[in-house]
């Protein structure tokens, strides 16, 4: 079995294409995993393959790359208007980093909203690899009636929804024809020194090895090929897949290719696991591509007994019990199985790095509408984690409740969708509070006595303490200067650890950073004095001295890294000026043509904004991570308010 995958944004006619490559000869056996992966099998030129339809969104990139880890070859699938390129750029820069051969198909040429050549050119802003052009469309006025290709020079003209039919090239054409002709062979030329040869001495080399020098550059991942087309019209497509047969490379190359990546032999190399997910009844379901022969039920894969491998579509059992190299599979009752991962027999190695999904950028705490839910709430979400390379689950500070980072709103709205049908878990979900701190500007003391009588044995602890601004990032220092022995010394650490329970919450309602607190002086009883009393004496006169030290709110204040075509980086300085951040500069991103590394300092309860932002800046493709830099004071009307609304629920 082959297979390829099928890329681009979204409502570019991805779902459209898949369907026409797999109906060219009968009818495909389709199926949709609740991720979005279209998985269709179908018989060309006696053939089996299987194309994987990704889904387009933005926020399901992630997927997009797993879908590489198991193909082939794939499609990129672009716009025909200049204009619309950059849609184009993540997608690029994933097969790009994927090393996976490429063929980019034009379509809805039907309709141009510019000249192929221009469409190219706004493509290649993005793109490390040559671009070439492998087909020039044929035109009638306004309209694309068909396409010549530029290796047999053979025209054909499109038919509605039928085969097209081969005419002669017009006379109009061939100039043009002939132009694009010579630079597909100069590029050609660059990977084959014969050609080069051939060229150099002005002769016209045979169609039938240009072909296989084609597919030679093709599957080194060379150049990506461009080709044209309408899907919905079926125009083009016959073309597509019999450059895809004759050119895509064999499924050992990828074999090679993931071994390498992986850093591992490839002779060790079973199989590839690139992509899961959970369905009612089932559990977890793996879908797996065979890299080598002799993977069926029970087989050693990844240090465990291979579970039922299943036809991913029918959920019947995969046919002949053995997968053949190539095949694709859906494993099930193989827990150990994970995804994106390349697998052994003997262990799973870890994903390429390429496959990492981008940070997510939206947090939500989901609580379950039912309490019983509360305990299962937390293992499932771990679950769908494993199963969902593009969520982060972990808990909310100070409150601890479930939360999970996602990459958007649709993200945010399948997964509450899958809890709710697979998991029967009904959840609701919140924004986060952020993570306010405050601090002291001044210095106080305080002399706080702790007696306590209430039959037997009493209480008694008596400090006399100061507390003082430390410096930002200095956190909690404790000193003692008594004398005397005034306080005896076994009972000083208890004030130390009664000194930091104070700073748990302060007079604002948060926790409190960087304060020096010294014990200077107090009194003890030879009978009641305990670590308890002077644990309480030292936690309690702290926390009076904090309310006369001018408590000041803290913000958290984060470093962001925003990923984004270079065309969107003078648009993001008013976007940071607008949540009060600052700009510190960008560099160009030496991973990706044509993208920047944008960074800057936000405040974080800005953030969740920020994200919306950036998405509606960028038309959906860029994206940023985060880390915390610092805590920054916080004065004025904006830190009453935010007292006001979480100063009681903090700590």
């Amino acid at each position: 079995m082959r297979c390829f995958s099928i890329l681009g944004p979204s409502h570019g006619g991805k779902t459209t294409l898949a369907d026409k490559l797999a109906s060219l000869e009968g009818t495909p056996r389709r199926s949709e995993t609740p991720h979005g992966l279209g998985v269709d099998f179908f018989d060309f030129l006696g053939e089996t393959w299987c194309a994987l339809d990704t889904p387009g969104s933005g926020e399901a990139l992630a997927h997009a790359h797993d879908a590489l880890m198991a193909s082939d070859a794939c499609i990129l699938v672009v716009s025909p208007n200049p204009d619309e390129a950059v849609l184009a750029a993540p997608y690029l820069k994933a097969i790009e980093a994927s090393g996976t051969p490429c063929i980019l198909f034009v379509n809805r040429i039907d309709a141009p909203q510019g000249r192929v050549r221009d469409i190219i050119a706004a493509l290649q802003d993005y793109s490390s690899h040559p671009l070439v052009l492998r087909q020039v469309p044929i035109r009638e006025g306004d309209r694309i009636v068909g396409a010549v290709d530029l290796i047999s020079e053979r025209a054909w003209r499109y038919r509605e929804g039928q085969t097209s039919t081969l005419v002669k090239i017009p006379d109009e054409l061939i100039e043009r024809e002939h132009e694009a002709r010579v630079e597909l062979l100069e590029h050609l030329s660059e990977f084959d020194d014969w050609l080069l040869e051939e060229l150099i001495e002005d002769h016209e080399p045979a169609n039938d090895a240009v072909y296989s020098i084609s597919a030679r550059v093709l599957a080194q991942n060379k150049v990506f090929p461009v080709m044209v087309g309408a899907a919905s019209h079926n125009n083009g497509v016959m073309r597509l897949m019999k450059a895809l047969r004759h050119e895509a490379p064999p499924v050992e190359t990828l074999r090679e290719r993931l071994a390498e990546q992986a850093g591992s032999d490839a002779a060790t190399v079973s199989a590839v696991g690139f992509h899961a997910y959970h369905r009612q009844n089932v559990g977890k379901t793996v879908l797996i591509r065979a890299l080598a022969g002799g993977l069926k039920q029970g087989a050693q894969l990844a240090g465990h007994g291979l579970g039922a491998l299943q036809d991913p579509g029918s959920g019947k059992p995969a046919a002949d019990g053995e997968l053949a190299p190539g095949a694709v599979a859906a494993a099930v009752k193989s827990d150990h199985l994970t995804a994106p991962a390349v697998l052994a027999g003997a262990a799973s190695l870890p994903a390429p790095g390429w496959t990492a999904a981008p940070t997510p950028m939206i947090a939500r705490v989901l609580a379950p509408q039912n309490e019983r839910d509360e305990t299962k709430l937390s293992g499932v979400l771990s679950k769908i984690a494993e199963t969902d390379p593009g969520l982060v689950v972990r808990q909310e500070e100070g409150t601890g409740a479930q939360m999970v980072e996602v990459q958007g709103p649709v993200h945010l709205r399948d997964l509450m969708r899958g809890l709710a049908e697979v998991f029967r878990i009904e959840v609701e979900e919140k924004t986060p509070s952020p993570a306010y701190r405050e601090t002291i500007t001044k210095k106080a003391d305080v002399h706080y006595r702790h007696r306590k009588q209430t039959g037997g044995a009493g209480q008694f602890a008596d400090v006399k303490l100061g507390v003082r601004p430390n410096g930002r990032g200095d956190g909690f220092t404790f000193e003692e200067t008594v004398k005397g022995g005034a306080v005896p010394r076994n009972f000083i650490p208890a004030v130390e650890a009664g000194a930091r329970e104070a700073l748990g919450k302060g007079p604002l309602g948060f926790p409190v950073i960087d304060v020096g607190v010294t014990l200077t002086d107090g009194q003890h009883h030879s009978v009641d004095s305990s670590e308890f009393a002077f644990r309480a004496a030292g936690r309690m006169g702290v926390s009076q001295a904090l309310g006369d030290a001018a408590p000041v709110l803290m913000q958290p204040i984060y470093r962001i890294e925003f990923h984004i075509p270079s065309v969107f980086s003078g648009g993001l300085v008013p976007i940071v000026s607008s949540f009060k951040g600052q700009v510190l500069g960008f560099d160009r991103d030496e991973s990706a043509k044509g993208w920047d590394v944008f960074r800057a300092l936000i405040p974080g309860h800005s953030l969740d904004e920020l994200a919306h932002a950036l998405r509606s800046a960028t038309q959906g493709i860029g994206w940023f991570s985060r880390a915390f830099d610092h805590f920054e004071e916080l004065y004025g009307k904006e830190a009453d308010a935010i007292v006001r609304a979480h100063g009681d629920a903090a700590g």
